[in-house]
């Protein structure tokens, strides 16, 4: 009989299989809809890089090893961090009203910060209603959205269900997240973000770009298909994500932001605690950190996708099993979760 302590010390035994974390690589690659694929992958005090596919359609250049990637999503924890530094500064309450601060900008008047940050406000997500598909995004790629255009489109909306009551991701929450900051301290989110996190961590690879559609410095190209061609989806403006989605990283300074934020480095303690707290209404999510199980361990990060790029930013607990991927997709579709399947077993299990 497999006990969870006989699969706890199994587990802890076992080195990360490097074979099956290139297979998986090789599987996105090769039929998983991904161009490109790199990964950094912690074991204890052992870090390798890996790589597949290629950094450009129709050429065998390999992906750059640390090379740039639009990160998404895994924009939300750093503006998390601020928000939860402000909260210990005294500056904002997680329980009070986000109308406190940004009054007549949201439809609900009782959404409070915590549910901004744990995606239990039940905001309409402004995405759903843009034009996302290759043909609909093609001619709106180099648009200029400010952030208060980005919240009314959701404010326009009813709410999806009584804040506090469910959980449902919603990139609303983390521009309205972004504006409070702007509010709180005099100075934009992006601003905040460097001052708070990237220069104190020396994380010199990362940025926000703002209306920039360029990619600074070593980095693969993303396609896919529009109006029945190839597309390289690269450069766009990365103001229809802002503080939901902008930044630009690599998998070194992914790592070190992981290890600094869960390690208690850039939060104090109660602020720290209630990052990964999670709920009965949000069972799988703290504030700006998805929370999860995988072969028995408690697995913290983020996912991020924005057009062209995928990304994940996972940890253990205790910092000595971590994963930072980016793929670029390719012209042609395909499923990816098979192979991410694997991939998250070969480094966790």
């Amino acid at each position: 009989m497999v006990t969870a302590a006989s699969l706890l010390v199994a587990t802890a035994q076992a080195d990360v299989d490097r074979t099956a974390v290139q297979q998986a690589m090789d599987q996105l690659t090769s039929g998983g809809g991904a161009l490109g694929v790199q990964v950094r992958v912690t074991d204890g005090r052992q870090q390798f890089t890996a790589r597949s596919g290629a950094a450009e359609l129709n050429t065998t250049t390999p992906v750059p090893h640390n090379g740039s990637f639009r990160i998404g999503s895994i924009t939300k924890p750093f503006v998390a961090t601020v928000v939860l530094q402000l909260a210990g500064e005294g500056k904002v309450e997680l329980d009070a009203p986000v109308a406190r601060y940004l009054p007549d900008l949201l439809p609900g008047k009782d959404i409070t910060v915590r549910e901004i940050l744990q995606h239990t406000s039940g905001l309409f997500s402004y995405t759903r209603a843009l034009p996302l598909s290759p043909d609909g995004f093609e001619p709106i790629r180099d648009k200029h959205w400010e952030a208060s255009e980005l919240v009314a489109i959701a404010a326009e909306r009813p709410l999806n269900f009584p804040p506090g009551t469910k959980w449902e991701y919603s990139n609303t929450n983390y521009i309205v997240a972004g504006l409070l900051i702007e509010k709180l301290t005099g100075r934009s989110y992006a601003d905040e973000i460097e001052r708070r996190i990237l220069k104190p961590l020396r994380l010199n690879g990362t940025y926000l770009p703002g209306d920039s559609q360029d990619i600074r410095g070593p980095h693969a190209h993303a396609y896919w298909t529009a109006n029945g061609e190839p597309s390289d989806i690269t450069h766009i403006n990365p103001s229809v994500t802002g503080a939901s989605g902008e930044i630009v990283s690599t998998t070194r300074d992914l790592d070190t932001f992981v290890v600094a934020l869960t390690s208690g480095k850039l939060l104090k303690p109660a602020q720290q605690a209630e990052l990964t707290r999670t709920t009965e209404v949000s069972p799988g999510y703290g504030l700006g950190i998805k929370v999860m199980t995988v072969c028995g361990k408690q697995v913290w990060g983020h996912g991020g996708g924005i057009p062209g790029f995928s990304s994940e930013l996972l940890t253990t607990a205790d910092n000595r099993r971590r994963l930072v991927m980016s793929a670029t997709t390719a012209p042609v579709s395909g499923d990816p979760r098979p192979a991410l399947d694997k991939l998250l077993s070969a480094t966790f299990c």
